[in-house]
């Protein structure tokens, strides 16, 4: 696959990938003789694997930390793990914030809604 093949699939631009692999979030991705990016089906699942990292609001730092890691192979499972680990603690104290938010704007809405039923 090719890099607008990897844009197609994900839905993430051309220039994403490329900056993306600037990062070192993509590594090792092979080049053809003329010099095209030539991706596996490896690299469309961490690519995949990236966006899902990100639409949790983990930082492209963090997702840096765990593609060092991932680049280890097997050695680094655990950390990788633990990495994973923290990031579901905070995602889960994040929703109950956000559920803490959530409560208090339906409260506000009820008691809006009881305002105009007696006006």
């Amino acid at each position: 696959m090719y890099i607008s093949d990897i844009s197609e699939r994900t839905g993430l631009s051309i220039h994403t990938l490329r900056y993306y692999e600037k990062e070192g979030l993509l590594n090792n991705i092979s080049r053809n003789g003329s010099g095209r990016r030539v991706y596996t089906g490896n690299d469309l699942d961490w690519v995949i694997w990236i966006q899902r990292l990100k639409s949790t609001g983990m930082s492209l730092d963090k997702i840096k930390q765990f593609s060092d890691l991932r680049s280890l192979g097997d050695t680094s499972i655990s950390a990788r793990k633990n990495m994973l680990i923290d990031h579901a603690q905070q995602l889960k104290a994040d929703i109950q914030r956000l559920t803490n938010e959530l409560d208090i704007v339906e409260y506000k809405i009820e008691a809006y809604k009881e305002k105009e039923r007696l006006t």
